[in-house]
């Protein structure tokens, strides 16, 4: 099976490229992929250097535009999303200012492709200071409204450390993983034993 990836705030494609190298198969060995879509990002850099390392086919599915006009209605059917919205007010480096600030509101456009598309699955991705921006409240607010979007999804959040994971530097972030609830997929219930 083939999963359409769409992607907000792609940056230089770094969630593309992990997720288009994957390969999954099932007991059936069926085999899963993910194939990209579209992307978008309002940095120059970032589309060229994406295009450079996941799709230099077809340019015109990356989109360099800011993510206010964007049509959101017109782009390509998906069934994956992927978007690591801008962690600049929750950053614990910044001025932590979260939805008051400036690009903290900004993972509502993710709420509106996903109300819009319904994908299979969704994912997001933030820095550690999302979980006490607002005094937790902020963090609270995007996992309800991820879960009530669209047709509704079983969500699983988790805190990685990457030192953790053999990579040299001090990075940790929140990855946000949602299934559609009609889907009823058993990864959903392996991803909770997981992270219990």
């Amino acid at each position: 099976m083939k999963f359409k990836l769409g992607e907000l705030f792609c940056g230089p494609g770094g969630l593309s490229f992990g997720a288009t190298s994957a390969r999954v198969k099932n007991n059936n060995k069926e085999e899963f992929i993910v194939d990209h879509g579209w992307a978008s990002d309002y940095d120059l850099d970032s589309c060229e250097t994406y295009l450079h390392n996941i799709n230099n086919t077809h340019p015109e599915t990356v989109i360099h535009s800011d993510v206010n006009d964007l049509n959101i209605e017109s782009l390509p059917e998906i069934n994956a999303f992927a978007y690591g919205f801008p962690c600049n007010d929750f950053s614990l480096v910044g001025e932590q200012k979260g939805f008051n600030g400036k690009f903290g509101p900004l993972y509502t456009y993710g709420l509106k492709v996903i109300n819009h598309f319904n994908p299979d699955f969704i994912v997001a991705e933030n820095v550690s200071g999302l979980s006490s921006a607002n005094n937790g409240n902020a963090f609270e607010q995007i996992l309800s409204e991820l879960e009530i979007s669209g047709k509704g999804y079983n969500i699983v959040a988790h805190k990685y450390k990457s030192e953790e994971y053999g990579v040299p530097q001090t990075r940790h972030r929140i990855i946000i993983v949602g299934i559609r609830k009609d889907l009823k997929c058993l990864l959903l219930l392996h991803l909770s034993n997981m992270f219990q």
